[in-house]
């Protein structure tokens, strides 16, 4: 295996700043981010064979199962992009789905050599989640404490006056929502702690410091193109 075919994943609890990580990380090492339901909501919106079987259960509202995701996965990997590694963001949740992958992984020439996990305390996790709004207009983010816009009520982006959050974007939702986390992703932790590719990162020190504590591991000292 060479350098260049290093991937990369990303676990964090929702509301931890992975996908702002994710693209940044991404911008650095030149590896594509991998998100699964970004993926399911492509497969599904363009009527694939997978996206079609994938819908099935969605519409029951079952889990898809792992046969699907792995599918998904095997389709994106053979896109010339994916040939010198990528970075998997919030996948494997669970020990056999990271069987799964590595096995997949080794038909394509790739290996995961890097697992980061990006820590940060369940009372900060609900307080940012919990203080979330967006632009109804643009999409453009905000936050109650740590992203107001530069004018009270006035979108910073287009200019429009309304704001709409997330029905599922208050404390009891969250709550439930970092136990199930913090219960699946626990083995997960140990199983790449003891193949000794885990490197954890808090979570807590603010977007540009936590990426230089990235910028900070191994990652960038393996010949990794650097954008």
């Amino acid at each position: 295996i060479s350098s260049q075919a290093h991937s990369i994943i990303l676990f964090g609890p929702p509301g931890a700043g992975k996908g702002t990580q994710a693209v940044r990380i991404s911008q650095t090492t030149g590896k594509p981010q991998i998100s699964t339901g970004d993926m399911l909501r492509e497969a599904v919106r363009e009527g694939t064979d997978l996206g079609n079987e994938a819908k099935g259960y969605m519409n029951r509202g079952l889990l898809v199962p792992d046969s699907i995701i792995i599918g998904l996965i095997s389709e994106r990997l053979k896109r010339s992009d994916a040939s010198g590694g990528v970075l998997f963001d919030g996948f494997p949740r669970t020990i056999p789905q990271a069987i799964a992958l590595d096995k997949l992984l080794i038909t394509f020439g790739l290996k995961i050599n890097f697992v980061f996990e990006l820590i940060v305390d369940d009372e900060q996790i609900i307080s940012r989640v919990v203080g979330r709004y967006t632009c109804k207009n643009c999409d453009t983010g905000y936050h109650d404490q740590f992203l107001k816009p530069k004018i009270e009520g006035v979108c910073d982006n287009c200019g429009k006056k309304v704001f709409i959050r997330r029905n599922d974007d208050n404390s009891q939702t969250v709550r439930s929502r970092l136990k199930d986390y913090h219960r699946k992703t626990s083995p997960m932790i140990s199983y790449y702690s003891n193949i000794g590719i885990l490197y954890k990162i808090n979570g807590m020190l603010g977007v540009d410091n936590v990426t230089k504590k990235f910028n900070a591991t191994k990652l960038l000292q393996v010949g990794l193109p650097i954008t």
